[in-house]
């Protein structure tokens, strides 16, 4: 099937995403929304994200895609329930699929999470995780000042070093943990430094692999592939500044090999 499969996410961050499910379905189209003018979702109610999120979907279903991913963590905890149920179409939020990969990694049981405030006081990686082990023990951490600097485009440098030490401290202190997942699609952009920070010990899972394994498993369940050889042009949308956008999408994609992209901005807010 032709149809192009839709990515959201509350700004920059679900790049990330969008990047592997380009590596891994190198047939399938694309259409992204970043929700750049009204990021960051952790700090909002879970009233705004829904609202929010309902916006940015009604923005691709217009596109008529065949498959939705929530590639923001906040908006998959506080939505996706609300979406599978009333969407036509499949879902796929980025959680299940980080907590999985991150159950595959750990030996010694001790996970850590770090996310914005609503994933981390939705509880859904908690939950998700003692879903499958109940013997788990979790500790999470809300990092409020990591998507405002993946926003701005600061991703190494004295600024964001200083900021991710501070913000891992209370985590790293005597804590056994020996894996640690990447809550928020925003969060890999600093993975060097957080890397640095937790050690090389710890094992730093991000769900963006998982998420696009995922994806090619349910196109491939429910006959949803695109089999022609054409070459994609995937459309990336933010509804926020587009100089900051244009400028880290840039960054992002910059190993992406053979992939075209057109760069617009979207305006999905109802009157």
């Amino acid at each position: 099937m032709e149809k192009p499969i839709g990515v959201i996410d509350s700004g920059v961050g679900g790049l990330t995403v969008a990047l592997e499910l380009m590596r891994q379905l190198p047939r399938e189209k694309l259409i992204y929304l970043g929700d750049t003018k009204r990021c960051p979702y952790g700090p909002r109610t879970k009233e705004e994200v829904q609202q929010f999120t309902w916006e940015m979907v009604d923005f691709l279903l217009e596109k008529e895609i065949k498959l939705l991913v929530i590639a923001c963590n906040t908006a998959t905890a506080y939505t996706i329930d609300d979406l599978k149920e009333k969407l036509d179409i499949p879902v796929i939020g980025v959680i299940n699929p980080g907590a999985r990969a991150a159950i595959k990694a750990t030996i010694n049981q001790e996970i850590g999470i770090i996310g914005t405030e609503g994933t981390v006081k939705s509880g859904a990686y908690p939950d998700a995780l003692k879903q499958i082990n109940p013997e788990l023990h979790v500790q999470a951490l809300a990092c409020p000042l990591f998507v405002p600097l993946v926003e701005k485009g600061v991703f190494t440098g004295e600024e964001a070093r200083m900021v991710v030490e501070s913000t891992l401290e209370p985590l790293v202190e005597d804590n056994d943990m020996d894996t640690l997942i990447l809550g928020c699609t925003h969060y890999p952009l600093l993975k060097p430094l957080i890397k640095k920070v937790v050690g090389d010990q710890v094992a730093v899972i991000s769900s963006s692999e998982e998420t696009a394994r995922e994806t090619s498993a349910v196109l491939e369940i429910k006959q949803l592939q695109n089999k022609s050889g054409l070459q994609q042009v995937h459309e990336i949308y933010s509804t926020g500044d587009m100089e900051i956008f244009n400028r880290i999408a840039t960054k992002i994609f910059q190993n992406a090999i053979h992939q075209q992209f057109t760069i617009k901005r979207a305006v999905i807010e109802k009157e």
